[in-house]
């Protein structure tokens, strides 16, 4: 007999995972943990989408890339919806079992964090929430020394025929990506010579903008929730979250809009 759906899927260990620890169990801390799981599964599967897309850049596979980027930007549009369903907990709900949590946050997520560092928004204080010697602190420092998105979209640009500098194809990728004019004037000559790379550059700037909006919504929820309260892993909460709103991920295909 082949395998079947339960056994396909591990739904018995899947469903074991969800254990809330207040007490008496609180109703919303299910939904709070069910919640968060999701997020930690869909950033496993972008994750692998982005690795995937890396190699088709590189690559020249313009049309592998073009639907990478539909389907994490698809994934995108699930993780702003997801926030409508935790907005449906009110503050006095999430109040009711919040010291449960202890010192856990969502800062402490591994896979975001590798999730900022392949799209190239790296930096070194990202880090300390681990412990020196932690699997997760060597993870981060391994994913600090690769290459980003935004790397290999520079090689895929110099594959179409583009002039780039060697600063920029050679640059030290454990430094963040930062705006250049040089690149802006290949994305602007892309754009007007290859139509079908340009659908590519939009799908971009797509991903980009839904990234920004994730963001956006998930500092409103957090502000909804819990005010200016400090966060449970002790960082300034609300405020420091606005500090990461409007930062893009593709700082070049912004900049050229005006030159259009």
């Amino acid at each position: 007999m082949g395998i079947n759906y339960a056994e396909y899927l591990k739904i018995e260990q899947l469903l074991s995972l969800q254990k809330p620890r207040s007490d008496p169990e609180q109703h919303d801390e299910t939904l709070f943990i069910i919640i968060h799981q999701v997020y930690e599964l869909w950033f496993k599967l972008m994750l692998h989408e982005f690795r995937h897309i890396c190699a088709s850049l590189r690559g020249k596979d313009l049309f592998g890339t073009i639907a990478g980027f539909q389907r994490v930007r698809s994934v995108m549009k699930t993780l702003v919806g997801q926030l409508d369903i935790l907005e449906t907990m009110t503050p006095m709900s999430f109040s009711a079992f919040r010291d449960r949590l202890d010192e856990a946050s969502g800062f402490q997520s591994l896979q975001f964090r590798q999730f900022e560092f392949m799209l190239g928004h790296k930096r070194q204080s990202a880090m300390e929430q681990f412990p020196e010697g932690s699997r997760e602190r060597t993870t981060l420092e391994k994913c600090l020394r690769e290459p980003s998105v935004v790397d290999a979209f520079h090689a895929f640009l110099a594959g179409e025929g583009v002039a780039l500098p060697e600063e920029i194809l050679n640059r030290d990728v454990t430094l963040p990506t930062t705006p250049n004019e040089a690149v802006q004037d290949a994305v602007l000559e892309l754009y007007v010579k290859r139509p079908e790379v340009g659908i590519l550059m939009e799908l971009m700037t797509d991903f980009d903008e839904g990234l920004q909006e994730w963001r956006y919504r998930h500092v409103k929820m957090v502000e909804r929730t819990i005010g200016n309260k400090r966060g449970t892993g002790g960082s300034m909460g609300v405020e420091f979250l606005k500090k990461t709103l409007f930062r893009p991920i593709f700082p070049d295909l912004w900049a050229v809009r005006h030159r259009f």
